[in-house]
């Protein structure tokens, strides 16, 4: 019997993913839940699963394409096919699929452009007859369309390679490199032996998932929320000495201590405070959600992105143990292992842009949360302090809300309270 197993929605609604690794091939043998290909979604890397024992018949996709959800990615031999014979069938079909030929089993086969990226590349859904009624537009699939549309090409100028002249996402990026080609500015011709080595004057780099889900995202929160920030700064000299006091201690422990971590323990108090902040507006049901613990997403800069993984519970932790989650989760989403659980249900954000630079900035909310903190660079600078002005050290603080649900009033009193805790960093194991 012959399976297909289609790529699955791993979880909140995921739409498509890109192939990192293949870990099997035609003719292997595999059991159910043995992992059959690395995958990059919307939020993280993971291992997909096989659903059945049994034997590979073939593989859809190639390393860096990009897959859609219920598109297929293995054809598994159930019973009857196996070694040898498997890859003999495995064969069969890979001469049928080049002459662009019929239907194995339930899959609709579509030559050697079928899987850039879908499996329906080049055939309309549920029929392998081509339509050769006269078009005024460019005959291609949806996934071409929307390839087209994200880079910004005239499908229409297109020349297609596919069956009946469709346009494919090869096509595409064919064109791509041909235009970027005739972009380039020629030589000068006089002196010749000066003449400067000219290339393309655009260089192009396809979307991760990663970047076009913070692309989304950033849209959804503007589109959605009515952001209002508010600036101020805290003196945090206490809080340096403190840190200074305890890093070595905790370093002998093998746990990195930052401000963050006093940070976020000042933040989940105050949350307990000021409950709107730590809240969700639910307009479908005309009401407001209001979260009564304390999970803080960090955002995390990373080679491929931003990423923004979860501390639970914040407000139940002690500084050594939510340092230790920081360091932890920080190298997972650096190492790209975070998981779907480590990335769920955040209540509110912390953006720590001042560990690379910048004192102020405009953050946007994480969407639907109502309030993301952004952490500026600490500086020295004058301070009054008894009357006299004396030599401080000053952290900049930018709070960005969801202005339907969170006044003015209220912000300024939650950043009076949080910046109590920083100023007076003992007080944090007071409540």
């Amino acid at each position: 019997m012959r399976y297909i197993f289609n790529f699955p929605d791993i979880g909140e609604g995921l739409d498509e993913g890109t192939i990192v690794e293949w870990y099997v091939q035609k003719g292997q043998r595999v059991e159910a839940g043995q992992p059959l290909v690395n995958m990059e979604t919307d939020k993280v890397v993971t291992d997909i699963p096989s659903p059945k024992s049994g034997t590979i018949v073939a593989t859809y996709g190639k390393e860096g394409e990009t897959i859609h959800v219920g598109s297929p990615l293995v054809e598994i031999e159930i019973e009857g096919v196996e070694g040898a014979a498997a890859v003999e069938e495995a064969t069969r079909i890979e001469q049928v699929e080049e002459e662009g030929a019929g239907v194995v089993g339930t899959l609709e086969v579509a030559g050697n452009n079928a899987f850039l990226p879908s499996s329906n590349e080049g055939f309309d859904t549920m029929t392998a007859k081509i339509d050769e009624r006269p078009q005024r537009k460019a005959l291609a699939t949806p996934v071409a369309r929307s390839m087209a549309r994200e880079l910004g090409v005239d499908i229409n100028k297109v020349t297609g390679t596919g069956p009946g002249g469709r346009v494919t996402t090869q096509d595409i990026d064919n064109y791509i490199k041909k235009q970027s080609v005739a972009q380039v500015v020629p030589a000068p011709t006089h002196p010749k032996a000066l003449a400067p080595e000219v290339g393309p004057l655009v260089e192009y780099e396809p979307l991760t998932q990663i970047r076009k889900t913070i692309a989304r995202n950033m849209i959804q929160s503007k589109h959605n929320a009515a952001h209002m920030s508010v600036f101020d700064e805290v003196e945090v000299s206490e809080l340096v000495r403190i840190r200074a006091k305890y890093k070595a201690i905790f370093a002998e422990k093998g746990i990195k201590l930052s401000y963050l971590p006093f940070i976020l323990k000042a933040l989940s108090l105050t949350l307990r405070h000021h409950k709107v902040l730590n809240a969700q507006l639910d307009l479908d049901n005309n009401r407001i959600i209001y979260k009564k613990y304390f999970n803080i997403g960090i955002a995390v800069d990373t080679d491929e992105g931003l990423v923004v993984p979860v501390i639970r519970n914040v407000d139940t932790l002690s500084i050594f143990e939510i340092a230790s989650q920081i360091n932890q989760i920080s190298e997972k989403a650096r190492t790209r292992k975070l998981s779907l659980e480590d990335m769920k249900d955040g209540t509110f954000t912390v953006t720590n842009y001042g560990s690379i630079g910048g004192q102020f900035a405009v953050p946007v909310i994480n969407y639907p949360q109502v309030g993301i903190l952004g952490v500026g660079r600490m500086v020295e600078k004058p301070v009054i302090k008894g009357g006299e002005i004396v030599k401080g050290i000053v952290l900049p603080l930018s709070l960005s809300v969801d202005h339907r649900i969170v006044d003015g009033g209220e912000v300024a009193r939650f950043l009076n309270r949080l910046m109590a805790y920083l100023e007076d960093p003992v007080s944090l194991i007071m409540e």
